[in-house]
């Protein structure tokens, strides 16, 4: 019989954007909210689980309809090193961001501060100029609220 604050080993059954489910030891099934997977945010639950894997998971709550709450990181609060290397799956590499500027060439590395500040100065041209064409173009042109044509 499982008890609040038990932690047992569980294989996780199904995925759902809003959580996992897991088959416990003793045949039943508990849920781990998907806030409960991890310290960290998380916001594509595959990221971190996938159907069939093992986990440790700690009984945060039983209700009085028998449901099962479980937690991964709970079960991991004194291991959180071993934790986050051997429970997540290896980081897909991610696409990169327009706001976080370009990664460093190794040119680069060895530059003068004005050639610096002049590649600053360019790229943050870049992203203003791209950033009014996307206001522009969810704006429409043509029809203006304002003065505008008067013809009515």
């Amino acid at each position: 019989m499982l008890e609040i604050g038990s932690i047992v080993e569980g294989k996780v059954t199904g995925l759902t954007g809003f959580g996992a489910f897991v088959s416990l030891p003793d045949g039943s099934s508990g849920m781990v909210h998907i806030s409960e997977v991890s310290t960290s945010f998380v916001k594509d639950i595959k990221d971190h689980l996938t159907e069939g894997q093992e986990v440790k998971v700690k009984v945060i709550n039983i209700n009085d309809d028998g449901k099962i709450s479980l937690s991964i990181k709970k079960a991991h609060e004194n291991d959180s090193e071993s934790f986050s290397k051997q429970q997540r799956p290896p980081k897909k590499p991610r696409q990169a961001n327009v706001w976080r500027g370009q990664p460093q060439r190794p040119s680069e590395e060895n530059m003068s501060f004005e050639d610096m500040m002049q590649r600053f100065k360019q790229v943050s041209d870049e992203k203003m100029t791209d950033l009014k064409r996307s206001g522009e173009s969810k704006h429409g042109g043509g029809y203006s609220r304002r003065g505008g044509n008067k013809n009515y």
